[in-house]
């Protein structure tokens, strides 16, 4: 992407030159193309020759007393066309010198090309009309320059320091001081950045703004394309930018030369950018840090189904988010995949509600289980969730469930959709793991072998009880004589002050134990 100085340099409109304090001490009065006052000026320029045309680049506000049209009607008009076909941006008439008023050829003309003529009813020196649009013109193009230069310099450097997406965005979207949107080429919203509520506003209604995001800029709404190498894969958007177009547009520009950079220097695909969306909604709904009503938008930005759904929360263990994608995909389920900052990767299924949600989770997790292998493999599931506002609850269970599978020697034992009921009362001590009085009850009940910081005595106490106080099987698993078991069983019972042959003694000890377990995980 290539930015010339010409594209830097922001200018002011017909109707903002008209505003000027010295402007208004000619009494400008528009006589026509009133409707096209909105046209850039680039430049100005006294002319009074009737092929003023071919002096001019475009874009210029052409300043004339019409001393040599004075008197020759078919030279005003041409003067008048001449500006047109050169893309002037309007025509300022002096009157007193040869016109006491507008000439009505030129007017016509004029109004005919939607070129804007103002005429002046006082004397003017044109000489302090061009020094003061154009010395504004340079030090707004100075401006430009700078900031140009300003943003360049501080995206490149968090690029090089490693810095994510998200604080890229950041950073443009303090410049723009708007919402900023980035979006794959299918409108699906991959990063945003600005103030939560005004970015919550662009996407509660992100379809409509995406169509208008598509087309022709206005009011704000300033993209730039995100490739390479004539391919386009994604876009930004300054949404409802209220700055100078001209420097919305190099804010944009500059922002996708970062963004760009960005990817090749990942090393990473668009599809990446996809991933990291997911795992920040994700993340945020587990939390529950944000309310789950604010995050919809998001969501329904995000591609995520969300009106008359079901909504199935899972987590996997062991499971590559990126086979995990491909396998909804191939499955045809909608949802979202990221991998959640302990190693389980969340999906969230979204689900018609006139399908059976039990039953497709079970066929996603069980070609997930054929394809990695049964024993390596988890698919932990909460029950459905009707409500969007359930959702954060359901994530936070099948990751209890998913935790509580601990020992992947059992996972041959479970059904392809490990739930709660499954888990039994390990997994309601999971649950309860972060509960003072459970920490305070495994501390107080194992305080005999957690002082001496004794791993091999409780780790046979562990292998004990896990195999129902079977003590040849306890034995064997440790690799040591029967007598030397029970010396050590009786150093624990000891050092516990329990008697283990006592069931209601050994399941004290036993949920104690599993409660310590969990809270070391």
């Amino acid at each position: 992407m290539t930015i010339t100085l010409d594209s830097l340099q922001p200018a002011l409109s017909v109707r903002q030159v008209l505003t000027l304090e010295r402007v208004l001490a000619g009494e400008p009065e528009v006589v026509a193309g009133a409707s096209h006052l909105d046209r850039p000026v680039r430049w100005v320029h006294v002319a009074e020759a009737a092929d003023v045309g071919v002096m001019l680049t475009g874009g210029e506000m052409v300043l004339t007393t019409g001393v040599l049209l004075a008197g020759d009607e078919d030279k005003q008009a041409e003067y008048v066309r001449s500006l047109h076909r050169a893309e002037a941006a309007a025509v300022v008439l002096g009157l007193g010198r040869a016109f006491p008023a507008a000439p009505d050829v030129m007017r016509r003309a004029a109004e005919r090309c939607g070129l804007p003529m103002v005429v002046l009813h006082r004397p003017f020196p044109f000489a302090e009309l061009t020094e003061e649009v154009q010395s504004r013109l340079v030090r707004r193009k100075f401006a430009a320059v700078s900031l140009s230069e300003a943003v360049r310099t501080e995206l490149t450097a968090l690029i090089t320091a490693g810095a994510p997406l998200q604080r890229l965005l950041d950073e443009v979207a303090r410049h723009s001081g708007c919402p900023v949107v980035v979006t794959n080429l299918a409108h699906r919203v991959l990063g945003t950045a600005g103030e939560r509520p005004a970015v919550d506003d662009v996407l509660r209604d992100w379809e409509r703004i995406a169509r208008q995001a598509g087309g022709t800029e206005g009011d704000g709404w300033i993209r730039a394309e995100l490739g390479g190498r004539g391919e386009r894969w994604g876009r930004i958007v300054l949404c409802g930018y209220r700055g100078d177009t001209a420097t919305g547009r190099l804010l944009a520009d500059r922002a996708a030369e970062a963004l760009v950079l960005h990817r090749m220097l990942g090393g990473g695909a668009a599809c990446s950018w996809e991933e990291q969306s997911a795992q920040s909604l994700l993340t945020d709904l587990v939390s529950g840090v944000v309310p789950a009503r604010q995050l919809l938008p998001r969501a329904r930005a995000a591609g995520l189904p969300v009106n008359r759904r079901t909504f199935v929360p899972l987590a996997v263990r062991d499971g590559d988010p990126a086979r995990l994608e491909r396998l909804l995909r191939l499955l045809g389920l909608p949802g979202l995949v990221a991998e959640l900052a302990d190693g389980a990767t969340a999906v969230l299924l979204s689900l018609p509600r006139d399908q059976d949600a039990g039953a497709l989770a079970a066929h996603f997790a069980t070609r997930l289980r054929t394809e990695t292998g049964p024993d390596h493999t988890v698919v932990a599931a909460a029950e459905p969730r009707a409500a969007w506002d359930d959702v954060p609850t359901g994530l936070r269970e099948a990751q209890h469930v998913a935790d509580a599978v601990a020992d992947s020697s059992t996972v041959l034992d479970l059904p392809p959709v490990v739930r709660l009921k499954d888990v039994h009362l390990r997994g309601l001590v999971r649950l309860l793991r972060d509960d003072p009085h459970v920490q305070s009850f495994a501390e107080r009940e194992l305080d005999g072998l957690l002082r001496d910081t004794d791993e091999d005595l409780l780790s046979v106490l562990r292998t004990y009880l896990a195999t129902g106080r079977n003590k040849s099987r306890t034995a064997q698993l440790h690799h040591v004589s029967r007598p030397a078991l029970y010396r050590r069983l009786e150093s624990i019972q000891v050092r516990l002050g329990v008697d283990l042959d006592d069931f209601e003694q050994a399941a004290s000890v036993h949920i104690a134990l599993l409660a310590h377990d969990a809270q070391q995980q």
